[in-house]
């Protein structure tokens, strides 16, 4: 196999395996009800809500909609990517420092990795298996820690909603923000017209071919400094003012 630095083998093994669990996390959901199934009923008393794999997987899309496949992604999400970016950073340092060449170093070396990257995880799969068992009362196996996290008239949910689009909204418009500077700074002929770049097309064209496609990302940082909470904090003030726009409404009514 082709070596690559560690950091690069947490990265990618990391993603690799986030990616993974997308597709995953819908079996992880029916087993962890198959598996929660009986425990706090007597031996041969409890209703069998779930059984076999059809028949639960149809039994969640009818309790909880067919998101319900999704319960716990985020969760799910979260330990893919510390337990196996553990996992696979610290059995790459193992490799290049030649442990693997020795007898029965692979063996190790993969033990090792395999219980950091199981320690430094297991919280998130503890809060990842309480979400998948959460369910309506009627479906409901196992103890339900009924979890919320955050509550719905919080501001922090506009906060958090403003942090998650601000990323997406940067990644998105960075390279048109740094056109717009190129243009906008340029220096212009007797008529007005642009020395450097004849429009947004030739501006990226000459950007990706002289600099490279990484440049259309420069100042990324700053940018997301500029915009994340210029982002967040209007998300919070627009639905602080349609708050107290609805009180005053209603006390006016």
């Amino acid at each position: 196999m082709e070596t690559v630095p560690p950091a690069v083998d947490l990265v990618l093994g990391a993603s690799a395996c986030c990616l993974a669990c997308v597709f995953t996390n819908p079996l992880e959901v029916v087993k962890t009800r198959l598996q929660l199934q009986g425990e706090l009923q007597k031996r041969g008393t409890y209703p069998r809500l779930y059984r076999g794999f059809v028949a639960s997987v149809v039994a969640v899309v009818r309790a909880d909609g067919l998101c319900g496949l999704q319960k716990g992604l985020a969760a799910g999400l979260l330990y893919q990517g510390l337990m196996n970016g553990v996992r696979f950073y610290c059995y790459s340092l193992a490799c290049q420092a030649g442990l693997s060449q020795q007898p029965g170093g692979t063996v190790v070396a993969g033990a090792v990795a395999g219980a950091l990257g199981a320690f430094v995880g297991s919280p998130a799969y503890l809060v990842k298996t309480q979400l998948q068992a959460q369910t309506v009362a009627a479906m409901a196996v196992g103890h339900q820690h009924h979890h919320e996290w955050l509550p719905e008239d919080s501001w922090l949910v506009a906060l958090a909603g403003g942090m998650i689009s601000s990323i997406a909204v940067v990644a998105v418009m960075t390279p048109f923000d740094v056109v717009s500077t190129r243009l906008y700074n340029q220096p212009v002929d007797g008529a007005g017209r642009g020395k450097l770049y004849g429009g947004l097309t030739d501006c990226l064209v000459k950007i990706w071919r002289q600099e490279g496609p990484l440049a259309l990302y420069k100042g990324l940082g700053p940018v997301y400094l500029r915009l994340g909470p210029h982002t967040i904090l209007s998300m919070l003030f627009w639905d602080e003012l349609r708050k107290l726009a609805g009180r005053g409404q209603h006390q006016g009514s």
